[in-house]
């Protein structure tokens, strides 16, 4: 019972941080494409492409690897404080030096690479950030981490808007997005220096340890970041900056729900690690609950987005983001693959596979180029959302195959059951109100509101109907 309420207490600290990250970057999003338009969001979303590629290849393989390696022996913390955050600040050097390399190197006008190297100096707080929470992440407080981020978060989406509204550009709001993730960096350190006894000595051996241990992950986060921007890069060097923005504001659609299912795993992956000691049964039940979960929130969501793509971009954006409702549609698709993709990737590196996941994402990352030069090249917006319903499908059949060949094969019926009976009973309602033609955020309102009806039901009967649920909160009560 202890474990079941601490792993709900950390999934749902990670999931307020997640969300509360999710909404404001699309409140972000929407207010940049609506106050400074298309091309100047095409213009920070290219900037943070480069810097979350940096600093996901500087910090966040040594971020899984502390997280594995603490939840196993917690009394290493203190060195793992100290010297970890010693090699991550290195790393975070080194990275942005090579993103204002790569930046000048490319063809961008010097107002773009200029943002580009402002916000790339969020490498350098938000990797030591990295340190800490992986701390707090092997030690289950995973409250910590939203009491440090949601407040800062919220805070710093007001203050953007506001100086766009007071007429400042885009590189104000990168030198905004600097100064948050410092002062998240402070709050962190602060919470974590009361509960760890610091040894302020330099530890060569674990140093050099650390950096062969995390080569992998390092090399497995490096390239899957680069794939999963690759689009935007290569939009913004075979296309211009107004394409980047519409494909920013397409794909953030998407990103409400990749962070429910990044926090999901963040909050399971420790009970994971621990599982692999407990039997392939533990971890398949684990693993298939996981994938359940994200299917019932990914299916429904991708039968809304093909009955209301253009009215939601019109809405959220403006009229110019019209004209991706048809990408928007071919990208709802990955949805299909996505909560796989993340359940398994998890489940190998629990289990000591990460080559597998190294493997997958050279093999996707390589053949996912040269499909996206080639279709970008010729079919611009479409080709862009083509390939990355392309590199998707192409990493689930890689994961399936891995998990199937060296773990346990999965129950797919077991994980398609609620997922298929929740997306059935959401279709009719959404036809009828495609049909009625209401005013869209009434139409959001009605449709939300019915498939929390259906989740809730389905919910409740799974725990033993309305009549044993009410007396468990009679119990407790």
């Amino acid at each position: 019972m202890v474990e079941k309420r601490k792993l709900i207490s950390n999934s749902l600290a990670m999931l307020i941080n997640r969300l509360t990250q999710s909404i404001a970057t699309f409140v972000l999003t929407a207010a940049i494409a609506r106050i400074l338009g298309a091309e100047a969001l095409g213009q920070y979303l290219l900037a943070f492409s480069y810097y979350f590629i940096f600093v996901s290849i500087a910090s966040q393989g040594l971020k899984i690897l502390f997280t594995r390696e603490l939840a196993r022996e917690p009394e290493k913390t203190p060195i793992f404080l100290t010297n970890g955050t010693l090699l991550q600040f290195i790393f975070s050097l080194i990275g942005y030096v090579a993103l204002c390399i790569v930046v000048f190197l490319l063809p961008y006008s010097t107002e773009t690479s200029i943002i580009c190297y402002i916000m790339g100096l969020t490498i350098i707080p938000f990797s030591l950030s990295n340190i800490t929470e992986a701390i707090f992440q092997a030690q289950e407080r995973m409250h910590l981490i939203a009491l440090s981020t949601v407040p800062i978060y919220i805070a710093r989406v007001l203050v953007m808007i506001w100086a766009m509204q007071m007429t400042y550009g885009v590189d104000t709001l990168a030198e905004l997005l600097l100064v948050s993730e410092a002062i998240i960096l402070v709050i962190q350190w602060l919470l974590l220096i009361g509960t760890v006894n610091l040894k302020w000595q330099i530890d060569q051996d674990f140093i050099w340890n650390s950096i062969k241990a995390a080569r992998t992950f390092l090399a497995i986060e490096g390239i899957a970041v680069v794939n999963s921007r690759l689009q935007i890069l290569i939009l913004s060097l075979l296309g211009n900056e107004f394409l980047v923005g519409i494909y920013g504001g397409i794909v953030q659609l998407m990103q409400p729900f990749i962070i429910v299912a990044n926090s999901m795993a963040t909050a399971i992956f420790p009970s994971l690690s621990k599982a692999v000691t407990q039997g392939k049964e533990n971890q398949r039940q684990i693993t298939e609950n996981f994938i359940e979960i994200l299917l019932v929130i990914a299916l429904p969501l991708l039968i809304g987005c093909l009955f209301f793509s253009k009215d939601l971009l019109v809405f959220l954006y403006n009229p110019s983001f019209a004209q991706g409702s048809l990408a928007l549609n071919v990208i709802t698709l990955t949805l299909l693959f996505l909560p796989f993709n993340r359940s398994l990737s998890y489940l190998l590196v629990a289990n000591g596979f990460e080559k597998f996941n190294l493997r997958e994402v050279v093999i996707t990352t390589i053949i996912g180029s040269f499909a996206g030069v080639l279709l970008v090249s010729k079919f611009q917006l479409l080709g862009a959302a083509t390939t990355d319903l392309f590199i998707k499908l192409l990493a689930f059949s890689q994961y399936v195959y891995y998990t199937y060949s060296r773990l346990f094969s999965l129950n797919l019926w077991r994980v398609l059951c609620r997922p298929l009976l929740v997306s059935t009973l959401m279709l009719p309602v959404l036809i009828v109100l495609q049909k009625v033609n209401l005013n869209f955020l009434l139409t959001l309102m009605i449709s939300t509101s019915y498939y929390a009806l259906i989740v809730g039901y389905l919910g409740v009967n799974t725990l033993g109907g309305p009549r044993a649920v009410w007396l468990k909160l009679l119990k407790k009560a």
